[in-house]
């Protein structure tokens, strides 16, 4: 009995380490010798829900830029943030007029796009961001 329990223990790790083998050989060719960090920019909602706070984690120092244009593709906010690998930046949208707003977001190279819709909940101003 318990060599049968050794022998599908062992088995079941060789099967687990042949299939990991197959998945990292699969990806070979497009593997790049020193891979990057990834850039990355995320989003999350200020205190009171007032405006937007962005997250950078770059892979490398540079500077950051955020852009902020109405629906009528009028730039109404331009910001450089500073060109530390890791920084959080807070946007209060409160004070802007009910309406759509794409905001761009420059970074090693990279735009990401968000539209933000921008409306009045009740007696405070409310958003969201579209994806």
């Amino acid at each position: 009995m318990k060599t049968s329990i050794k022998l599908s223990a062992l088995f079941v790790l060789l099967t687990a380490g042949v299939f990991a083998t197959k998945v990292a050989k699969a990806d070979e060719g497009n593997a790049d010798v020193n891979p990057k960090a990834k850039e990355v920019v995320s989003f999350k909602a200020l205190d009171h829900d007032r405006g937007l706070k962005i997250n950078f984690a770059k892979s490398e120092s540079g500077k950051s830029v955020v852009k902020v244009y109405n629906k009528d593709n009028e730039l109404l906010l331009k910001d450089i943030v500073p060109s530390k690998t890791e920084v959080s930046k807070g946007y209060v949208l409160n004070g802007l007029a009910d309406g759509e707003y794409t905001m761009e977001i420059y970074s090693n190279n990279q735009v990401v796009k968000k539209s933000i819709h921008v409306y009045q909940d009740g007696d405070q101003k409310s958003f969201y961001i579209a994806q």
